[in-house]
């Protein structure tokens, strides 16, 4: 891979997320549909907000979060996105750089308060965000620092931005500017009511600027209407040079060219929280995958990276990636 010196820039939502158990009856109450991330404006995130007990209160971010991992496995990482310069953009700030990662995008000083979601874990750890995207859907493509897109062995993308039109630009033109300096694009459909918004858009991404495909069996399976996810792996093979495919209990399955890679899970404690589970499994893939490692290796260090996050509450692990990485090496 060419010499860089950035591992993984991340472009994405500058989200503060506030993690709250609630039950299967609040999720019915207010119309929510588990396992699912709906948009909500700022009266409706009020509202929810003041509905529910006290929660935790970490900085999110689907791109982010892998950035973060990232970052704590000790890649070389930087992020991109919009936050206000208020008391949750500040934390937002703090907590991405306190793990190592580069944060250089400018706080809006106007307009729309940081982006916050409510994040809703249900006992049996699945989790439904109703998330308020306020400063972070104003990304444009004056926010970009494409110097740092430059010096990126992959450029990541979470799909969520393409709710946004400027937020979409931004994506292109950082997408055109990775390519030309020799850098590969990596891509998160994010979840699969966005597949559902952006289907079309998201199926000329894959077949044009995407070398490296991140999808869980539902997003796959909507993407490409397929009736099963075996049919959606067919369907989606070699329309990228390596789609990553996570399915949950089941592990995950690398597909590159002809090569089929099954990878089992991790199993590292009791479930608690899926929040950032693929997030999570990104990271260890990228990290990998930036450090020159098979791709069998890549798909397990993200599947260990996501069996960790799962055992505790909130998207980004409480204890050190590291450490647990050279664990597992010497238990190997």
């Amino acid at each position: 891979m060419t010499a860089k010196s950035l591992d993984v820039v991340g472009i994405g939502n500058a989200i503060v997320d506030v993690l709250v158990k609630a039950d299967e009856r609040f999720l019915d109450d207010h119309g929510l549909t588990k396992g699912t991330m709906a948009l909500v404006d700022e009266q409706q995130a009020e509202s929810l907000y003041g509905s529910v007990g006290p929660g935790l209160e970490t900085s999110g971010g689907s791109a982010a979060n892998t950035l973060a991992g990232i970052a704590q496995l000790g890649g070389r990482a930087g992020f991109i996105g919009r936050v206000r310069d208020d008391q949750l953009g500040g934390i937002f700030a703090h907590d991405i750089r306190s793990v190592g990662a580069r944060f250089d995008t400018p706080a809006a000083t106007s307009g729309p308060s940081t982006a916050q979601c409510l994040i809703l874990v249900t006992p049996d750890a699945q989790r439904t965000m109703c998330t308020y995207l306020g400063a972070s859907v104003g990304l444009h493509p004056g926010d970009l620092d494409l110097a740092m897109v430059a010096e990126a062995k992959v450029l990541y993308l979470e799909g969520y931005l393409w709710d946004s039109d400027e937020a979409k630009q931004a994506f292109i033109a950082a997408a055109e500017v990775a390519r030309a300096n020799g850098g590969e694009v990596a891509l998160s459909l994010s979840d699969a009511f966005c597949v559902e918004r952006h289907r079309d858009s998201f199926l000329e991404l894959v077949d044009g600027h995407v070398d490296i495909l991140f999808a869980n069996e539902m997003e796959i399976t909507s993407l490409y209407k397929a009736n099963s996810f075996e049919e959606a792996a067919d369907a989606v093979r070699g329309r990228c040079r390596i789609a990553a495919l996570t399915r949950s209990e089941q592990g995950s399955v690398i597909l590159s060219g002809d090569q089929t890679i099954q990878v089992e899970p991790f199993k590292l404690g009791p479930l608690v929280d899926t929040t950032g589970a693929g997030d999570l499994f990104a990271a260890g893939f990228l990290h990998g995958y930036t450090q020159g490692e098979s791709l069998e290796a890549c798909g397990r260090l993200g599947s260990l990276c996501a069996g960790a996050v799962v055992t505790q509450m909130g998207p980004r692990p409480q204890g050190s990636l590291k450490e647990l990485v050279a664990s597992h090496a010497q238990a190997a």
